[in-house]
């Protein structure tokens, strides 16, 4: 019997050392050199890659996935029908407050700690959306849910960039961005499918198991990447600055459309919004200034002591081993510099001389904690073209994704099924677009290839502005396709583009919470100032005598003109605004014509 309970324990313990060891083994971050080796992903990146995308998969998939069920919810909990459309605009809504704050959460946490605590509070969220009596406990699983998954497309986006080399990362992100716009299309089929044939419940019943799976699956095969802080703190009155400021901006636009601009539900929130955010604007300009400032005389003394000590090194027998001291020590205090810089901590300052040895050991210097969202990339002329345009994009399609039901809806009289069959192709076009986006943007760049997707979906747009109270219904789909085919070629290489411009990761992480954050603002923004634009117009045109159908299609076609010039703002952004490294070609090498003569001359 004991040698039995002694071979158990001994298993037991061998398990348990197992489990501790795959347990640092994930904790480790995985530099680049581990992660991308011979022009390939190794396993552990690729699945930890493979993890994160379908983790954003499923938050993008969840957000509309719950639309096609609100006539069943609101007719259950006995709500109106505005009441019942916050189970999709609260999610957007957190999502946009969660974006601003995904750039100190990256520099707090690790990576492995964002996401399994994001999955945690997501399961939590769609577990009690499942169980709940009443209506406003499914609000409270919707706000976990958006809360769980509104850092994780960010968290991707700079987990690729510490990745992958700068010649592949339009590839890398091209491939990723495939499963983010095949989710919001295919959401709300099967969320339709579902309300169906087992009832609204099941919807987050399927989002609880899949939750529980991700969790499992960060646990077990997600490992870090990068560096992070844990002495970082945040700046919660930026917190809250930003909680309030986008919250209210973004409250207020979701409202417009139900109750109009002049209702105090909608202008308030903006006003108090709009106050908040540049107050938060004001505040963390500041606060990176003096941090830069800080940073940067901090440097600048470690130096002056590092040469002060060289100075007062003897010049006698020992010179050669005292410089070799003096160096090692002048490394550690350049070290410490450039290491606690990076993480935001205190900064040694060495004050000492070379008799009492305190030259990496003195008097520290306290580094201000960053800002909360460094808005000093801004600064960078080619991020900022690459942000803007991109939030011009979201502004003008958003929109179409509301405008272009009611027009096949309400007045063609179509069911909801075949209004998202039309819309579908457009979603699978993105999708392959985005792919070989990213490969062209590898081969030829930013430039030429977000000018064929501008210009595409300027073409698309025009054309969907053409329809009529009897234009065959399957040109809707047609332009659609070809409009998401131009927007799958602009959207992530000038994204990509723009990112690359930055130095560092510091300056990609800041950078990524900001174009998401003015992206989300973008899209919550243009669907409601674009649909009241088309309620007016076809106000004005029923007043003329004009039947309410084709006064509704009078305005869908003038909102659809309007779309088409943003649009073709957009292609003379892109023309004329992205240009320098990356914007022609993103390997640096030889152009494709000598590429084929050098493979001839070897053949």
């Amino acid at each position: 019997m004991c040698v039995v309970k002694g071979h158990g324990t001994g298993n037991q313990n061998t398990g348990n050392l197992a489990i501790r060891n795959r347990t640092d083994e994930l904790r480790s971050a995985l530099s680049q050199d581990e992660a991308f080796a011979d022009g390939k992903l190794s396993r552990a990146a690729f699945i930890s890659l493979a993890i994160l995308t379908f983790i954003t998969f499923v938050g993008n998939f969840a957000q509309l996935q719950l639309s096609s069920a609100l006539p069943v919810i609101v007719s259950e909990f006995g709500i109106s029908v505005t009441t019942g459309q916050w189970l999709t605009s609260v999610f957007q809504l957190v999502m946009g407050v969660m974006v601003p704050l995904t750039a100190f959460l990256t520099r707090r946490f690790s990576t492995r700690q964002i996401v399994i605590t994001s999955m945690a509070v997501f399961t939590l969220g769609s577990v009690l959306a499942w169980l709940a009596p009443n209506f406003v406990l499914v609000l409270g699983g919707r706000v976990l849910q958006a809360a769980g998954t509104g850092v994780m497309w960010p968290v991707l986006q700079i987990t690729v960039f510490s990745i992958y080399p700068l010649s592949r990362r339009g590839f890398a992100m091209g491939t990723v961005g495939m499963a983010m716009s095949v989710a919001p299309a295919i959401g709300p089929v099967l969320g339709g499918w579902q309300t169906d044939a087992t009832g609204w419940r099941s919807i987050f019943l399927t989002l609880s198991i899949i939750g529980v799976g991700s969790l499992a699956a960060a646990v077990f095969g997600l490992h870090n990447f990068g560096a992070h802080d844990p002495s970082a703190r945040a700046d919660f009155f930026s917190v809250s600055l930003s909680v309030i400021g986008f919250g209210g901006l973004m409250f207020g636009f979701t409202n417009s459309e139900a109750y109009g601009f002049g209702a105090p539900v909608v202008w308030v929130p903006m006003v108090v919004g709009l106050v908040g955010i540049v107050w938060f604007v004001a505040r963390n300009l500041r606060h990176g200034r003096r941090y830069s400032e800080a940073k940067a005389a901090a440097a600048a003394e470690a130096a002056a002591n590092g040469a002060a000590g060289a100075d007062a090194e003897p010049a006698d027998s020992r010179t050669a081993n005292s410089s070799g001291i003096t160096s090692n020590s002048h490394a550690a205090v350049s070290g410490t510099i450039t290491g606690t810089a990076q993480a935001n901590g205190v900064v040694a300052a060495g004050k000492g001389t070379g008799s009492n040895n305190t030259g990496a050991a003195g008097k520290g210097t306290a580094l201000p904690q960053p800002p909360l969202l460094d808005l000093r990339v801004l600064k960078n002329r080619s991020f900022t073209v690459g942000t803007i345009t991109a939030s011009l994009a979201f502004f003008a399609f958003s929109s179409i994704l509301v405008i272009m039901p009611l027009y096949i809806q309400t007045d063609r009289g179509f069911s909801a099924t075949m209004s998202g069959l039309i819309m579908l192709p457009g979603a699978i076009g993105q999708c392959v677009s985005q792919f070989f986006g990213g490969r062209a943007m590898d081969r030829f760049g930013a430039r030429p290839v977000a000018l064929f997707g501008s210009s595409v979906l300027t073409l698309g747009t025009i054309g969907m502005s053409l329809i009529s109270m009897d234009t065959w219904i399957w040109w809707v789909s047609i332009c659609q396709f070809v409009r998401q085919i131009g927007m799958g070629f602009l959207l992530m290489p000038i994204t990509t583009w723009s990112l690359n411009c930055l130095n560092g990761p510091d300056e990609v992480s800041a950078g990524s919470s900001v174009t998401n954050t003015v992206r989300q603002i973008a899209g919550a923004v243009g669907a409601p100032v674009l649909v009241i634009l088309m309620e007016v117009l076809a106000s004005w045109r029923a007043a003329g005598g004009a039947s309410d159908v084709a006064a509704s299609i009078f305005g869908i076609q003038w909102v659809l003109r309007v779309s088409a010039l943003i649009c073709f703002v957009m292609v003379l952004m892109v023309a004329f605004g992205v240009r320098g490294d990356g914007a022609g070609h993103m390997r640096n090498a030889v152009s494709l014509s000598a590429l084929r003569r050098r493979r001839s001359l070897h053949r």
